[in-house]
């Protein structure tokens, strides 16, 4: 079986990719997590949202879900060192758009996927469907069928 909470190639890749980011950037770079969804989509923060966060607090040793902060709102919401804030909308027909913004004093990083057709999901996993033909009985990721690990 492969899992994953999404499987567009893309944003396996963009998985793959978070956390070394925010480690070769190092800790001046506050992180916030964005994703929008269409107004029908009932959990918040996505799954897809999430597994960025895991993948940032895994290679920065972050605690996970420790360090998020769910939106921010009031007279003292200040940002704390070392937290990811996540932010979800909810609007029209939107598919799937995920941001990471890196933001120091200087300079901001942002890594985004889009999705524009829901028929991005199922091409990956057709591409999953074709890697683990003939392998071995077991659990597999994107990650494993992406070759990232």
């Amino acid at each position: 079986m492969v899992y994953a909470t999404n499987m567009s190639v893309g944003m396996n890749v963009l998985f793959a990719t978070v956390g070394k980011v925010a480690k070769m950037l190092g800790e001046d770079y506050d992180i916030e997590i964005t994703e929008a969804h269409h107004r029908f989509k009932k959990d918040s923060p996505s799954g897809t949202a999430l597994s960025l966060a895991e993948e940032i607090c895994s290679d920065t040793e972050r605690p996970y879900p420790g360090c998020l902060v769910h939106g921010r709102e009031g007279k003292e919401a200040t940002r704390e060192k070392g937290t990811i804030g996540m932010h979800a909308i909810r609007a029209g027909g939107i598919v799937g758009q995920h941001s990471v913004i890196y933001s120091a004093l200087e300079e901001t990083v942002t890594i985004s996927h889009n999705a524009h057709s829901r028929d991005n999901f199922a091409k990956g996993a057709v591409r999953a469907a074709k890697w683990i033909a003939g392998k071995s009985a077991g659990l597999y990721s994107m990650k494993n069928v992406l070759g990232i690990e």
